[in-house]
């Protein structure tokens, strides 16, 4: 069985051909709207892409993104840091259910927060209540893996410090914040991509980005060659992003140390009182403010009020595609998982990266590349469910590989190993030991998935087939008309639906508070990635 903080044994063997062709075919999927944008922007020739790319409003609306990714990067920086220190070095009354308050802003779908700002101040927009909204939907990409990283701080350290004179501000510069900011930097950075691939909120609080101007291209009859160049920059910055957090993200600790560890700090009941309030104001904001606003609007308001049909045919609509995007998702990521857990070498090292595309294309950007390549080779499939499942599981793909490929990891090889000495072949193995006992990590990832189809918009308004209404399309028809009232209880649906993977993380959080802590660490990290 692998040991906790080492990567899990695989074969040095040849994969077996019918396995590596599949996941051949899976990484093919998954590159192929990345290598349209390309040859589209490049088809027009060199000096059409930079005419579109210098045009006085392409370069607006790059400015006014990474305007926006850097302010709430570094806010959700800040805050997260803040956060994670009030709730792993501070004695607090109910920590735990702290600690699982501090996983529901995850919970709620940025353009839903959006559109409870916007229904409860009507005319405040623009771009600082953006910067709000956004870092309190991120901040959780910076608060959790600060916390798994300040439960891993040897603690001699800090009383070595303490006894050489210095002071609590300079042991935290010097010792706790360099053990912590490594974790913090890679969230802050997943806070990037987040901020970078959003379209609801920027378009909900009328704040133009490059997502809602190559939306705004593909709704005005869309020059193909401007928009997939405006596009391809779009994914070359989330690259730069992935690629950031790749380099600055901690290391799994493959030797286990021994750590000293101290309880919390005890504040005394003026700073403990002022903490607790911090804390509070913090989740109020980000999960009370818009579940009270919502609740408050769907009361109060009698105009334009929801048809029970249609808030239902959302629902069951959400529902079904939900469930069957995450079952494609599920089934294209096993080839992928299955060679990345149990073989190693270039080519499945090359197939796996290629599969975790999607995590640095944003939804416009998907969208747009399969409505170009559905209408150039298949026009029949052009606002088909069969396109819009296409986009799903290129978008979520990297959630299902990486949630199976470590639950089939950490299934010992040694099992597969007897079962076939007994005369079963790999198929009855996999399906007879194997799979029950990577289940639970499958599931996960399908849980992931699923939440995030239900919660998906761009892709979903610009390819889904004509009458086709999931609740975040629901919701943006209702905002675009102003109809409030009969927004709100779709809004709050949405927030349940949320609170699925938000608790999964709190109780793997918790679970883990028991683990050593470079394991406790790492997991976590894993677990925050796939769900960024």
């Amino acid at each position: 069985m692998a040991r906790p903080g080492r990567r899990p044994r695989t074969s040095s063997r040849r994969a077996p051909l019918p396995l590596l062709a599949a996941a051949a075919l899976v990484a093919a999927c998954a590159a192929a709207p990345l290598v349209q944008l390309i040859v589209r922007a490049a088809s027009g020739g060199a000096e059409a892409a930079a005419t579109a790319l210098l045009r006085p409003r392409t370069v607006e609306l790059l400015a006014n993104t990474l305007i926006l990714v850097a302010t709430v990067s570094v806010a959700a920086l800040l805050l997260g840091i803040t956060l994670a220190v009030a709730a792993v070095r501070v004695r607090l009354p109910g920590r735990r259910l702290w600690w699982v308050a501090l996983c529901l802003p995850l919970a709620v779908p940025s353009f839903v927060a959006a559109f409870a700002w916007t229904a409860t101040w009507p005319t405040v927009d623009g771009f600082w209540p953006l910067v709000i909204v956004l870092t309190l939907c991120t901040a959780p990409y910076v608060t959790l893996p600060a916390m798994a990283a300040l439960s891993t701080l040897d603690d001699g350290l800090v009383d070595v410090a303490r006894t050489l004179g210095r002071s609590r501000a300079r042991v935290f510069l010097t010792i706790v914040l360099p053990h912590v900011l490594p974790a913090a930097a890679a969230g802050a950075l997943l806070v990037a991509l987040y901020t970078l691939s959003d379209f609801g909120a920027p378009a909900i609080l009328r704040f133009e980005t490059l997502t809602t101007g190559i939306y705004a291209q593909f709704s005005s009859g869309f020059d193909r060659t401007l928009a997939a160049t405006t596009a391809l920059l779009l994914a070359v910055v989330a690259m730069f992003c992935v690629a950031g957090e790749r380099v600055v993200r901690p290391r799994p600790a493959r030797i286990r140390t021994a750590v000293t560890s101290r309880p919390p700090t005890e504040l005394g009941r003026a700073r403990t009182a002022l903490t607790l309030c911090g804390l509070g104001a913090v989740t109020a904001a980000a999960v009370a403010f818009p579940l009270v606003a919502l609740g408050i609007r769907m009361l109060s308001s009698d105009r334009y009020s929801s048809a029970p049909t249609d808030l239902v045919g959302a629902l069951v609509t959400t529902l079904g595609v939900s469930a069957l995007a995450a079952t494609v998702a599920v089934l294209l990521a096993l080839p992928v998982s299955v060679l990345a857990a149990r073989f190693r070498g270039p080519v499945v090292a090359g197939l796996e990266s290629v599969s975790y595309l999607g995590h640095a294309l944003p939804g416009v950007v998907v969208a747009l590349a399969l409505v170009t390549l559905s209408l150039q080779f298949f026009p029949g499939a052009y606002q088909s469910i069969l396109v819009l499942l296409v986009a799903y599981a290129v978008l979520f793909l990297p959630k299902t590989v990486g949630a199976s490929r470590t639950a089939v990891a950490q299934v010992p090889p040694e099992l597969e190993e007897v079962s076939r000495s007994l005369g079963r072949g790999p198929v009855r193995t996999w399906i007879r030991v194997t799979l029950p006992a990577a289940l639970p990590g499958i599931l996960a990832g399908w849980v992931l998935v699923a939440t995030a189809v239900a919660k998906e918009l761009p892709a979903t308004l610009m390819l889904r087939p004509i009458g086709f209404e999931t609740l975040a399309t629901e919701l943006w028809s209702k905002t675009s008309l102003g109809a409030y009232g009969a927004a709100a209880p779709v809004g709050l649906l949405l927030i349940v639906a949320g609170i699925a993977p938000a608790l999964l993380l709190a109780r793997g959080l918790e679970r883990r508070r028991g683990s050593d802590g470079p394991t406790r660490a790492d997991a976590l990290a894993g677990t925050v990635r796939r769900e960024a």
